[in-house]
């Protein structure tokens, strides 16, 4: 691969893996415009690793806590231990819809029109979640962190966006914007280290032997890009709101599905 297609497709994956518009609707509009082939498993594993670091680096303080017992930054009235086990326990549904359906996923939905369908769905009921959420809490609690848990399993659909369906439940659930989006990205942890170890051992598997320079700098592009979204939208979300994401994905999936029609 070019230097250039690297650090495209690692920016694109680190600024999209945060916001809640599908890094996959996206990796795919770039290698159908660019009419490139699919990145590979190396290039999987080095963009989880950069975004998993990326989210990783920005909690540290959070993590952190959860090894020493203390309160945690993010959410200061509970345990970082007790929510480190929260996080493990919000993960399963993840993990095991991952395990059991991890066939029909690669062969029958990473399909564009699937895609761009599940990005025009569920940027609806991203809308439609913050439109008539209550947005009154801002401490997450466990009704609200077992619905973002459940949920998060609807990402192994591509172009549903992990970050935005997450994002959903917690508004549903009554969660402010704020607090909705912090628990995602804490929830993003164990979920990339997940799919980092899942690539990793398909790599292995393979017998293919990654370029060490290419799979850093895809590594380091997507761990700035990752840091940069996550940093800027924890700080805008309150003002900005899904709204304009919700456009984007409308937008985004429609032109998806004339991409599949031609």
């Amino acid at each position: 691969m070019e230097v250039w297609q690297i650090l495209l497709l690692a920016l694109v994956q680190g600024l999209t893996e945060f916001l809640p518009v599908s890094s996959s609707a996206h990796l795919i509009l770039a290698n159908r415009l660019f009419g490139w082939a699919d990145q590979g498993l190396a290039m999987d594993v080095a963009v989880h690793v950069g975004s998993l670091l990326a989210v990783m680096g920005y909690f540290r303080r959070d993590l952190a806590a959860m090894v020493s017992g203390g309160p945690s930054p993010a959410f200061p009235e509970q345990s970082a231990r007790s929510l480190a086990l929260w996080l493990a326990v919000v993960t399963l549904p993840l993990v095991l819809c991952g395990v059991l359906f991890a066939e029909l996923i690669g062969t029958h939905l990473r399909r564009i029109e699937v895609i761009g369908m599940a990005s025009i769905v569920f940027g609806l009921v991203l809308w439609a979640a913050d439109r008539w959420g209550r947005r009154s809490q801002n401490q997450v609690q466990s009704p609200a962190m077992i619905s973002m848990g459940l949920a998060q399993a609807l990402a192994l659909i591509p172009g549903t966006s992990r970050s935005g369906i997450t994002m959903s439940a917690g508004l549903a659930a009554g969660l402010d914007r704020q607090t909705a989006s912090r628990f995602a990205f804490l929830m993003a942890i164990p979920a990339l280290g997940a799919a980092g170890v899942y690539s990793a051992w398909d790599l292995w598997s393979s017998g293919q032997d990654p370029k060490l320079g290419e799979f850093a700098l895809a590594m380091a592009a997507s761990a700035v890009g990752a840091w940069a979204c996550i940093d800027a939208f924890l700080r805008l979300v309150e003002r900005l709101g899904m709204l304009p994401f919700v456009i984007y994905r409308v937008v985004l999936g429609a032109f998806l599905l004339v991409l599949a029609a031609t």
